[in-house]
């Protein structure tokens, strides 16, 4: 049995309209001032106004940040500084996607502890204590409410940074499924297929163990019997809820599991060609299964048991090559593209993103050991 050390930080509250509880939960923080890190697409959809009533029905003064971007890097985490250092918050909220969170939490390790972004790039390196935050996600995607992790790229470099210490850890996840309606649908699919390769990888890597593996299964049937519905029927409350919770689940996984070989090809993806996160990852994980079934087929098998019989779902006999093919198709019928050629990759400039994909941290977990080469030839079978 694999070793392991579990202990749930964050606090959840679930359910419609809980987004209206914030105030209430931040007065329980003892917060008097709070600085919402968010962007201009949540602003428009109404959210921030709402948390905003809400806090202020609570006597917390509150101000705004709306620079965190998709991929957020360096500058953004620069620019919420100097908001920070101005307002001087005694607690953080991120509020929107999981590149909001991740934002409010890098503004977070350098206003409580100094330095640069780069300081906190590893595990454990937070110097000083940090403010409380509480996260209130607008999609069902990276399940960053429930990691302490921030993924930061260097705005030079496009290198993206995993910064993780169990100081940044959420005090509060508030998962109001109907902050989810607002999504545009390309949103709605780039982070559905993102949370379900969380839930796919977390549930092989090396790290797996008794708690990674409750929250990965538990991930995967909430994800993969309900992301067509969200498609098809995006104002189905239940499915949204679904989504939200198998999202949070996924990120609890990955908390306790970590990633493999899909993040290690997607990044160099992002960082080269700009390609979404949900696209690349979508895209390279179905090669990766295949791959990594060819020795841990069984594994694969154990995890289409928990949704047999569900409508559409795979035979938990076709293993690897039966979940690969089920993936294609969700990416599909997502809008999304399965080869990538025809994401505008050259296929000369293939080994210079296995290069890449080879310094990745993520590639490290997978359950499958994984070099240049092989990494090369799972970019190729994509292409």
């Amino acid at each position: 049995m694999q070793p392991f050390d579990f202990e749930l930080k964050t606090r959840i509250v679930s359910g419609p309209d809980s987004i209206l509880r914030v105030g209430e939960l931040a007065s329980e923080l003892s917060a008097k001032r709070a600085l919402i890190v968010t962007d201009p697409g949540i602003i428009a959809a109404g959210h921030v106004a709402i948390a905003v009533a809400a806090l202020n029905k609570q006597n917390i003064e509150t101000a705004v940040f709306d620079g965190a971007h998709e991929n957020p890097t360096t500058a953004d985490v620069d620019a919420g500084l100097v908001v920070a250092n101005d307002f001087k918050p005694d607690l953080l909220i991120g509020l929107g996607g999981g590149s909001s969170m991740d934002c409010a939490k890098g503004v977070n390790f350098v206003y409580s502890c100094g330095g640069s972004m780069k300081d906190y790039w590893g595990v454990g390196k937070a110097t000083k204590p940090m403010l409380p935050m509480i996260a209130i996600p607008t999609t069902a995607g990276t399940g960053s409410e429930l990691q302490s992790f921030a993924l930061i790229s260097d705005a030079e470099s496009h290198v993206k940074m995993a910064c993780g210490d169990k100081k940044a850890s959420c005090r509060i996840a508030i998962l109001d499924p109907k902050l989810t309606l607002t999504q545009p649908e390309s949103v709605t699919a780039l982070t559905g297929i993102d949370a379900i390769s969380h839930a796919i990888e977390t549930w092989v890597t090396k790290r797996r163990n008794p708690i990674s593996l409750v929250y990965s299964r538990e991930s995967w049937k909430l994800l993969s019997t309900n992301f067509n519905t969200v498609l098809q029927q995006p104002d189905d409350l239940e499915a949204r809820a679904a989504m939200q919770l198998g999202a949070a689940y996924a990120g609890l996984a990955i908390e306790n599991s970590m990633l493999g070989a899909s993040h290690a090809l997607a990044n160099p993806l992002t960082a080269t060609y700009d390609t979404a996160h949900g696209q690349a990852v979508g895209l390279m994980l179905p090669h990766v299964v295949r791959f990594n079934g060819e020795k841990f087929d069984s594994w694969y098998r154990e995890l289409l048991l928990s949704t047999a019989g569900n409508k559409g779902m795979p035979n938990p006999e076709s293993g690897a090559q039966g979940l690969a093919d089920f993936l294609t198709s969700q990416v599909k019928d997502a809008k999304l593209e399965t080869r990538l050629a025809n994401c505008g990759v050259d296929k000369t400039k293939l080994p210079e993103l296995a290069d890449g994909a080879a310094k990745q941290w993520t590639g490290t977990f997978n359950p499958r050991d994984v070099d240049r080469e092989s990494l090369l030839s799972i970019y190729e079978s994509a292409w």
